[in-house]
């Protein structure tokens, strides 16, 4: 076991698959000479030699044509898109063709890859280079979305959706690439999709996020114990499909929620949590779900985009907010 970041984790994880299963192949711009633009597939090509860790021009379509072909044939292949940015052309391809392959097929053929992309603001970099597109990407039948927000979520959430049977997109907060490590053992051990991450135990409110957002979320947690308030945060993790039954019962212990995201406000998937609470857990609501997102604005340059993003205090001012309903 040892103190790995979040970018080494999926480095880690990457290596035992790929050890583990001949069929897993990785692809993508700058991912084998060089290690990817993050490093995340540092040392890789060495290892396994380049007919498993494929160099490929900058042609985004052509990636995620490639991988899906790749997949339906038999291997298990894991893109990545050098920025979220950059994932728009792949559109086409992850509608039409891979969110589709095992209904258009009624099961015959099956599209298990992963698209992995950094994404998510706090670099200092242009703005196509800090998107949070994960509703997107949830709006996608037939996709599985995936955010982790540690390494050792990262490294399990990763042997996950490489060996799922159908398509994976996984999305890297670059901000939390080496913000901090953890211990992480290489033992193989996948986590569980499709559910939330109970990180912190609390009664009066409870704190969704996800992602990027999850060290500014307990945070604020802290902030609010510092004055009296005990709450509970909640990793979502798999925003596609959602495991909505953990957040209705940690809302239902606490009466009030806050939604967390960094990215833009309208059809956020803030917007898509905030509206399952009013269908299903009304009753158990005692103050209106509130939002905290960024601004309907483009990610502005660096002096900016701390100011874009959502930080603790305003996580800890919409908390106060849901807490003066009696």
């Amino acid at each position: 076991m040892a103190q790995i970041t979040l970018v080494e984790a999926i480095n880690l994880a990457l290596a035992h698959e790929m050890e583990r299963d001949p069929g897993v192949v990785v692809l993508g711009q700058d991912v084998g000479v060089d290690g990817g633009v993050f490093r995340a597939t540092l040392g890789l090509i060495g290892r396994f030699g380049p007919e498993r860790v494929i160099d490929t021009p900058l042609a985004e379509a052509l990636i995620a044509g490639m991988t899906i072909g790749m997949a339906v044939e038999g291997l298990k292949p894991v893109a990545e898109i050098q920025f979220s940015g950059f994932a728009y052309t792949v559109i086409d391809q992850i509608i039409n063709h891979a969110g589709r392959m095992r209904h258009r097929t009624r099961g015959r053929l099956t599209c298990p890859m992963v698209l992995r992309t950094p994404c998510g603001a706090g670099i200092h970099a242009p703005e196509h280079h800090s998107e949070s597109p994960e509703a997107m990407f949830a709006h996608i039948p037939g996709i599985r979305v995936i955010y982790p927000s540690s390494p050792r979520r990262a490294y399990g959430l990763l042997l996950a959706a490489i060996r799922d049977p159908d398509p994976v997109v996984f999305l890297e907060p670059t901000r939390l690439y080496r913000l901090f490590k953890e211990e992480v053992a290489d033992s193989g051990e996948a986590l569980p999709l499709d559910v939330c991450f109970t990180l912190r135990e609390g009664s009066d409110i409870t704190l969704v996020t996800w992602g990027p957002m999850v060290p500014e979320t307990l945070a604020a947690a802290g902030e609010l114990a510092e004055q009296g308030v005990s709450a509970e945060v909640v990793d979502v993790a798999t925003l596609k499909p959602l495991d909505m039954e953990t957040i209705l019962a940690s809302v239902a212990r606490t009466g009030r929620c806050v939604v967390i995201t960094e990215a833009a406000r309208t059809c956020s998937y803030a917007s898509e949590i905030a509206a399952n609470l009013a269908g299903e857990g009304l009753l158990t609501l005692l103050a209106p779900v509130r939002r905290v997102t960024a601004y309907d604005v483009v990610v502005p340059y660096s002096r900016l985009e701390h100011q874009y993003m959502p930080g603790k205090e305003r996580i800890v001012a919409a908390a106060k907010k849901a807490l003066e309903f009696a």
